[in-house]
């Protein structure tokens, strides 16, 4: 089984700002669109830290890495930055298959909208963290990707939203390095017929209650003073 993340936190600006953090007992092999150790190659260890809807660091990458560092994190990692309240953090698992995602619903746009000019993006997010316990092929590693981007883009209709997820979304699929490999990651491969499954109950369910809610890290801060 892959483990659960432990729930950490880092001092900024006088503030207890939470932090999920995963230390992989042995390196595993990753296909990341995350903005620190994005790519595809072994990984040892992920965070996904919480920020401020106000965040606008022109190098989260830095960011990340020196929040590894405080935490003695060495090797290469995937460092990953949500609007939300990672203490929301949904876990779903089916047939094997563990998916951890952060959903954050405050700024969801549709990815090919004619009217989009710019770079113009607030940190809402939806961060998916998903394990297969089989080594993946290369191609079905991408594919896993795919399949987990489609499913999350289900649940957003589900939800009633006219939106593929927010401009700042990032997905992590992690499987182990050895062994013998799986050759697909569609929506009805072995692997990917679960992992579709959990990654739509995880984002539903997440995206239900951040919608219901409003449930940004800061935003509960500042309901507190």
């Amino acid at each position: 089984m892959f483990a659960e993340p432990s729930l950490t936190h880092r001092q900024e600006d006088g503030l207890d700002v939470p932090m999920l953090l995963w230390r992989f007992p042995q390196p595993l092999l990753a296909a990341s669109s995350a903005v620190l150790g994005g790519g595809a190659g072994p990984r040892e260890w992920l965070v996904n830290a919480s920020v401020a809807m106000s965040y606008a660091r022109p190098d989260p990458d830095v960011h990340l890495a020196g929040l590894a560092a405080g935490l003695g994190l060495t090797g290469p990692g995937i460092g990953l930055l949500t609007g939300v309240d990672v203490a929301d953090v949904v876990a779903a698992d089916d047939d094997g298959v563990q998916v951890y995602a952060t959903v954050g619903l405050g700024a969801p746009i549709q990815a090919a909208d004619p009217e989009a000019t710019g770079f113009g993006h607030r940190p809402g997010t939806i961060n998916i963290v998903a394990w297969v316990p089989q080594r993946l092929a290369d191609g079905a590693l991408i594919n896993m990707v795919a399949t987990a981007t489609e499913a999350k883009v289900q649940a957003l209709a589900e939800l009633g939203l006219a939106a593929t997820g927010t401009a700042t979304d990032a997905v992590c699929v992690l499987c182990p390095l050895d062994g013998p490999s799986a050759a697909y990651g569609g929506p009805r491969s072995r692997w990917g017929a679960p992992l579709a499954r959990a990654v739509h109950r995880a984002v539903l369910d997440g995206g239900a209650t951040n919608l219901a809610t409003g449930r940004s890290w800061s935003g509960r801060v500042a309901s507190r003073t």
